[in-house]
Formats: C-alpha cells, structure tokens, sequence
C-alpha cells in the first residue's frame, strides 16, 4: 500500500477486465475479418491487428487470449485455417499485452530493476543513486513491442504466399463490405484510451498510477457507450480483478522473502562474482542470464522470474554497467515467452480451455514454435542494436 508504483496493478487489471466485458475485441475482429476476407491470411492478420490493439489497451494476457480464441478460432478453422497455425496466431497475439505498454510485466520490472540498479549504484560507491521508472519502461519498449507485432505478421503473410492451402482466403456470404466509418468508430476508443495513457506516462503529465486511474474510468465510460456497463458488471470486473491481483501480490510477497534471506547470507554477492568472473566479461553474463531465463520459462510463471531470479542477478548485471532500461526490455520480451513455451506455458492453458475437442493439444504446441523463435530473433536484434531500445526514452528524458 506504499509502494505507489504497485498500486498502478491492480488498477490496470480492473481496466483491462472492464474493456474485455465492453466486448469491444468482438466487434473489432469481426469487422477486420470482413474487411480482410479476401485476403490469403486475412483472418490471421486480423487476429494480430486486434490483439495488438488489445495489447495497448489492457495488457491482460488471458482475457485477450480466452476472447479471441472463442471469437476467431471456430472461424478460422471452418474456413480451412490448419489448426497449429490457427492456434499459434490467436497464442502469439494475446501475450503481445506483456511487451506493448501498458503491460503488468513492465510495470514489475521497473519496481524490481529500479531496486536493484540502486543496490548497483551502492555498491559502486555511488550515494546518490538514479531510479528506473516506469515511463522509462514503457519508452522503451514500445519500438520493440511494435517491431514484433510487425514481425508476426510478415511471418503470417509469408506463410500464406508459401501455404495458401494452410491460410486460405475467405470467401464472404455475401459480398457486402464493412462500413469504414463503423470500424474507424470501434478503433477510436481504445485509440483515445492507448493515447491518454501512455501519452500521460511518456510526457510526464501523470504517474502510472494516475494514468491507470485515467484508464480504468475511460473503460467505465466505453463499457457504458456501448452498452455493457451495469452493477452485475461492475461487482464481476472488480472481483475478478482482486483474484488476479491477490495472486500477484501473494507471489510477490513470498519472492520478497526469499530474496531478503538470499540476500541476507551473502547470496547476491556470490552471483555478482560468479557473472564479474566469467571469461568474456559482460557480454557472456548476459548471454548466461537470457539462456537461464528462457529456460526457466518453461517451467515457472513470468511473477515468479521476475521477483525471485531477477532480485539475483539484477544488480550483478547492473554494477557491471548494463543500461538499466535495455536490460529490463531484454527481460520483457524473454519472460514474453514463458507464455507461449510448452508444458506449462499459460498462453496454451488459456485456449486449450476453448478449444474444440478435435483440435489437439500437438497442434497448439506446433502453432506457436514460429513465433517463439521470432521472440528470440526479436532478442538478437536488440542485443545487436540496443538502440531500438534506447532512443526513445533519451528523445523523451534525456
């Protein structure tokens, strides 16, 4: 309750719960598969267009993949989709809410990187130590979040000019196009919401946690403008929203714990050792980190990375020089694919749930193993070329 960074969560999750029950994802793909339909591969772009803009507007991995897998994927495989790569698609873009702002996972690493890169700064005899903020998070990762989407939808269009069989084109019942000015509609409102947000965080007009407010009010008022906004409603998206945040901060809680006795018997400065000491200095540390990272995302939730490994080697990477906002991004986008990494990836969970029976679990598994190395060449970029990363939030801040 002091920590106003934290605060910022559970408003987000009510924000993006309440925009989920407005059913404004619903309309959206409908109307952009129709404009779409003739299109090799349009149901897919489709589905990544809305993911995005979802991505933008809530952040909620499950809520986006549960209502696209309900809405898109019996239309994708009755018009011929495969199923892996119907799967795969509806997967990919509902965890894009983890890397494109605002996102919880960022939100978490900006609390948990901004105590670790203070402990760096100590550690090197710096007593007035810099902070990393939220806003440096969300700066930064927004060309990377809106890199990838790009990516996986080159690699959509690809794989229908290859695989016309696997991705064909949908041939409408009738041949009546949809209303430009109705869709232009449905995008203005997640449009003015993604703006007043991000836009308030980026400039510094507000606080993440003020924006969230901003946000989670303008979902009330969308919900409304549509027509779904009621007390049933309300007393639904708030319950739901405590469930989701009581399971953050528990897990929070416990990692804290374990990260002070960690701490306590000397554990941090053994790993700053460890990584200070390997042959080829920086570079390798980081390569070891990412790969244990990966790894580890096969196996525990992306909360649990990120507040019992990273507290770990944080400040190790850190004092060793790594820019704090590009370190955080690098994170991001790794712990992105614990959603999407089987046997326990919670991406595969969600639409396993909607998933029609003659679909089987193989054919998700398969369907995302495109976009997890696109996530990893998404990495090579930006361990190439840290630029992407920090240019936008030295134009903004400095």
């Amino acid at each position: 309750m002091t920590n106003e960074t934290l605060i910022a969560v559970p408003v987000f999750v009510f924000m993006g719960v309440m925009l989920e029950r407005s059913r404004l994802a619903d309309e959206l793909l409908q109307s952009l598969a129709q404009l779409l339909h003739r299109v090799p591969g349009g149901l897919g772009l489709a589905v990544m267009v809305v993911g995005a803009l979802m991505a933008a507007s809530t952040g909620i991995v499950g809520a986006t993949v549960v209502t696209m897998g309900l809405l898109s994927l019996p239309t994708m495989l009755r018009h011929g989709y495969k199923d892996s790569v119907a799967t795969g698609s509806i997967c990919a873009a509902g965890t894009l809410g983890q890397i494109i702002p605002p996102s919880i996972v960022l939100i978490l690493l900006a609390d948990v990187l901004s105590n670790a890169y203070q402990q760096a700064q100590l550690r090197l005899g710096i007593f007035s130590p810099e902070t990393v903020s939220v806003g440096d998070l969300f700066a930064g990762a927004l060309l990377p979040g809106l890199l990838l989407v790009l990516l996986y939808m080159l690699y959509l269009m690809l794989s229908a000019w290859l695989r016309p069989a696997a991705m064909p084109a949908v041939k409408a019942a009738n041949d009546s196009e949809v209303s430009l000015l109705r869709l232009l509609g449905l995008i203005a409102g997640p449009l003015f919401l993604i703006v007043a947000v991000l836009g308030s965080i980026l400039y510094g007009i507000a606080t993440p946690t003020e924006a969230a407010s901003v946000g989670a009010v303008g979902a009330m008022v969308l919900a409304a403008l549509r027509g779904h906004f009621s007390v049933p409603t309300l007393r639904a998206s708030v319950y739901q929203s405590a469930k989701v945040s009581a399971m953050v901060f528990m897990i929070l809680i416990g990692a804290s714990l374990f990260s002070l006795v960690f701490r306590g018997y000397g554990g941090d400065e053994q790993v700053e050792a460890l990584l200070a000491g390997l042959p080829g200095g920086v570079t390798t540390a980081m390569v070891l980190v990412m790969l244990a990272l990966f790894l580890l995302g096969f196996i525990l939730d992306f909360i649990e990375i990120t507040y019992i490994v990273v507290p770990v080697v944080g400040p190790a990477l850190l004092a060793l020089g790594v820019d704090p906002v590009w370190l955080g991004i690098m994170i991001a986008v790794n712990l992105q694919t614990s959603f999407l990494t089987p046997p326990f990836g919670f991406s595969l969970f969600y639409l396993r749930g909607v998933t029609p029976p003659e679909v089987p679990t193989t054919a998700l598994y398969r369907g995302v193993i495109p976009f997890i190395l696109i996530q990893l060449f998404m990495l090579l970029l930006l361990s190439l070329w840290p630029v992407l990363v920090t240019w936008l939030p030295d134009r903004l801040y400095g």
